[in-house]
Formats: structure tokens, C-alpha cells, sequence
């Protein structure tokens, strides 16, 4: 029997002592107003506009080097965007919402459902977009009138320490708190009692995430990855098509859940696409060591994508370097060089498991329904990416090939859009977030019944005679 040490003790102590906190706060003002929520995202925006370049450097640092046009592109612009856009339309969605009566309580009573604030909701960021990841639930929790607890990366060092320093400046204790992952706190973190939880991460952690949280039937949001296709149908200009795909397969070096994890082209178009592929990358980065291509975030990482190559290589595979010549090992800045492999199998790891890197597989197909029948074979993936100008050829992808979202002629931008919600199916996921989605996620919506001064339902109180099977044959005919 494993017992517990002195150290784990005192942190899910601490835990505990964080939850309680924030829990008798819910209790003290459990429905905070409109102006309140206001005023907390507002504090949100405050809080990120007033650290932007800090946070930048920090995500940087942590990486090893990291893109700050990429820093600044999906995490500080994407997330301040989110939070005008849930400004802009919150006193709509905190609005009860009137419902229909049944006839059992019909004419003088009435129906609303109130969206309320579920208590204290646990976010567990991933370190591949940090600042996104943790301000993109927040938003939505905050406005659904939550607290917030949030369980920052272990690869997430230096912002993790920036944040737990200034987010006292903007909210106190009771309404958000940062806890660094100094190791083994994960799962105690998922143990809590909880009134919700969100994790974004690999399907295997999400699975044990669930399983700590069932414990307490804390309800959970699962965002996760997967094999994430697209497919180039034949009627669809290649330039376009590989100008597209390498942008967001290389934006920070392919350390993205929804991004391109292998591709989809006609038959006899692979060749065409890797040259096109290869003139587009030497442009895009001239010197894979400046500071526009972002590192793999640590050692570990790093020698996982060459353990991948080489296998996919040793097993028949022809790797591209699209780098032209740059592709030498750097073990200090870790900058992977971006390759495509041909001829892949399935009996590759770079085909088993999701890449998380800049490796691109490509395979070829003459009928469509070789991809939907290979796609359909596998785990639902988060994202599809159809490249097609044939609108029956993009809606038999999307009803044929279920997946978390879809983005047609491009990649990744279902994620951007405000007004959508996000979220996995299957193994890519549970739940949804953004907009509106994100609002409902993180509140009850409380049914609520007012009983009129008539009650029809005293006809049906026993003693039971004739009148009240007449009564009910009434009712039970009026249901054809």
C-alpha cells in the first residue's frame, strides 16, 4: 500500500484550504450581477493588456524561443477579442429565458429557465497556449458568474510565476488563484470536489483527468486531441491549398491540438505538393534558427519527433526536408526542421499517435470514400479540414466524417470564431466552450415553475373515480 508523503499531504491540504475559500465566497454571493461580471472581465482584458510584452517574453522563455508575432497572433489578440465579444452580448444571455406550459398547469402558471452560477470551476492549462488556454475558459466562467482555481503547466514555469504575482492585483483570492504544477499536483488538483472542471490536454491524461473527477461527480469539459485530416479534393488550386495547410501546420512548430496532423491529396498530386511545399517553407524561414520558428517546447519533446522520423523512416517511409539542408540536429534551441513523409503506413508511430510537431505524412487517394472509410476507421479527431469548391463534395465530408469542428478551405480558424462553440467528440473530446456555448457550460440553467391560483391537478387527487379516467382520457387523446 503506497502511503502518502509529507509533501503531498500539505499540497492537497492547500488545495483544499484554496477550494474552501473560494467556495464560502460562492456561498457569501452566490449570483454576482451583471456589473460585477462586467467589471471581472473587464479585469480579464486589464490583466493581459497591462502584462502583454511580459507575457509574451514568458511563454518565450519557456519554449526556449517562441514566436512573439505567434504569442501575440492566438494568445493575447484571440483572447482579448473573446472577451469584448462576451461583453458586448452578456446581458442578453443572463436573461431568463420563458418556456411553455403543459397543459397539467395550464392557464395560470409559467415557466422560466435562469442561468446561474455553478460555484468554483477548475481550469488545467497545457503549456502549447498558455495565455489563450487559461484566459479563454476564464472569460466564459466569469461570465457565467463562476470562480475560478486554475492549475498552470509544469512546461509553463516562468508564466505561471508572472501570473501567480500579479493576479492579485486584479482579483482577490477568492475569485481566481494560479497553482503551479511543481509536480504531482495534477491529480490532486482533478480530485477536488470541484463544480466543474475543464482540461485541455492529450486524450490519455483527459482519461485519467475523468476518472479522478468521477469521484466526485465533478462534471467535466475534455479537450483533447487526435489525428486531425485534411483532404485537398481534386477541383482545389494546390498553391492555395499548401500555402494554407504549412501556415498553421508550422505556426508554433505544429504544437497545436487542431492542427494539420497528416494530409489528404488526389493521386499523383504528392510530388507537385512537396516542391510547391519546399518553395513556400525556405521562404516563409530562411533560418529555422531565428525567432520567427518557434522551438519544441522541451528535450523530452524534441527527441520524440527524430524517434518518429527515424521509425517512419526505417519502415519505408521518404522523408522531405523542407528546409533545404537546415535540418542538422540543434539540441540547445531544439528547432526542429519541418519535414513531409511519403509512403507512410500504418504501422508507423507517426500515424498511430497525434504528432504534436512539424511532421507533415502525406496520403494520396483516387474516391472519397477511401478517405472517409480510413478516417472513419480511426478515433473521431478534433478537427477535418476539407479544401474543396464543390459544395456536395464538402457536405458529404462533413455528414459522412464525424469530428469536434470543421473548417472548410483552410485550417484551424473554426477555433477563432466567437460566435461558435468548440469542443471535441469521442476521443477529441466532451463539452463545449467560446460565446455563448462557454456561458452555458459554466452556469446551471435552473428550471423554475410558478404555480398559478388554479390547479387542475386537484381533479386528478385521489380518492380516483370516473371523473378523473375521463379527465385523463382526455388528456392522453389530446397527445395524438
Amino acid at each position: 500500500m503506497n502511503t502518502p508523503t509529507n509533501t503531498a499531504i500539505d499540497a492537497e491540504g492547500a488545495l483544499r484550504q484554496m477550494l474552501d475559500q473560494q467556495r464560502s465566497a460562492y456561498q457569501a454571493d452566490p449570483v454576482p450581477d451583471y456589473a460585477q461580471r462586467i467589471e471581472d472581465l473587464r479585469a480579464l482584458s486589464r490583466m493581459i493588456r497591462d502584462h502583454q510584452d511580459a507575457m509574451v517574453q514568458a511563454i518565450s522563455d519557456d519554449y526556449g524561443n517562441r514566436s512573439k508575432i505567434e504569442s501575440l497572433f492566438c494568445e493575447v489578440f484571440v483572447v482579448l477579442d473573446g472577451i469584448k465579444d462576451t461583453i458586448k452580448h452578456l446581458k442578453k444571455w443572463m436573461k431568463p429565458q420563458r418556456r411553455h406550459v403543459s397543459l397539467t398547469s395550464y392557464p395560470t402558471s409559467r415557466n422560466r429557465v435562469i442561468p446561474q452560477p455553478l460555484g468554483v470551476v477548475g481550469v488545467i492549462v497545457p503549456w502549447n497556449f498558455p495565455v489563450n488556454l487559461t484566459f479563454a475558459p476564464l472569460t466564459s466562467i466569469f461570465a457565467a458568474g463562476n470562480r475560478a482555481m486554475v492549475k498552470m503547466s509544469e512546461n509553463s514555469q516562468n508564466l505561471s510565476e508572472l501570473l501567480q504575482r500579479i493576479s492579485g492585483d486584479y482579483f482577490p483570492a477568492e475569485k481566481l488563484i494560479f497553482i503551479p504544477d511543481s509536480g504531482g499536483v495534477g491529480p490532486l488538483f482533478s480530485a477536488l470536489p470541484l463544480d466543474h472542471l475543464i482540461f485541455t490536454g492529450s486524450s490519455a491524461t483527459g482519461r485519467a483527468v475523468m476518472r479522478s473527477a468521477a469521484e466526485n461527480l465533478t462534471p467535466v469539459t475534455l479537450e483533447l486531441g487526435g489525428k486531425s485530416p485534411a483532404i485537398v479534393a481534386p477541383d482545389f488550386d494546390l498553391d492555395t491549398a499548401a500555402e494554407r495547410i504549412l501556415f498553421w501546420k508550422l505556426l508554433n512548430a505544429g504544437q497545436i491540438c487542431t492542427t494539420v496532423d497528416y494530409l489528404f491529396l488526389p493521386e499523383g498530386s504528392a510530388d507537385a505538393f512537396v516542391e510547391k511545399s519546399k518553395a513556400l517553407v525556405q521562404r516563409r524561414y530562411p533560418d529555422l534558427q531565428s525567432e520567427d520558428y518557434t522551438s519544441v517546447i522541451d528535450d523530452q519533446s524534441y527527441q520524440r519527433l527524430w524517434d518518429t522520423l527515424d521509425d517512419a523512416v526505417a519502415k519505408g517511409a521518404t522523408a522531405v526536408d523542407l528546409s533545404d539542408g537546415q535540418g542538422k540536429r540543434d539540441d540547445k534551441l531544439r528547432k526542429f526542421p519541418p519535414h513531409i513523409l511519403l509512403n507512410v503506413t500504418d504501422d508507423m508511430a507517426v500515424m498511430q499517435r497525434e504528432i504534436f510537431g512539424p511532421l507533415l505524412p502525406v496520403k494520396t487517394y483516387r474516391e472519397h470514400q477511401e478517405v472517409l472509410d480510413y478516417v472513419n476507421a480511426g478515433p473521431r479527431p478534433l478537427s477535418t479540414y476539407p479544401f474543396t469548391n464543390d459544395r456536395a463534395i464538402t457536405d458529404l465530408y462533413i455528414e459522412r466524417m464525424m469530428s469536434g469542428g470543421v473548417t472548410v478551405n483552410n485550417c484551424v480558424l473554426h477555433v477563432a470564431q466567437h460566435d461558435i462553440p468548440f469542443g471535441g467528440v469521442g476521443d477529441s473530446g466532451m463539452g463545449h466552450y467560446h460565446g455563448y456555448e462557454g456561458f452555458i457550460t459554466f452556469s446551471k440553467l435552473r428550471p423554475i415553475f410558478h404555480q398559478g391560483p388554479l390547479d387542475p391537478i386537484k381533479l386528478l387527487m385521489p380518492p380516483y373515480g370516473k371523473t378523473a379516467r375521463k379527465i385523463l382520457d382526455v388528456m392522453i387523446g389530446m397527445t395524438k
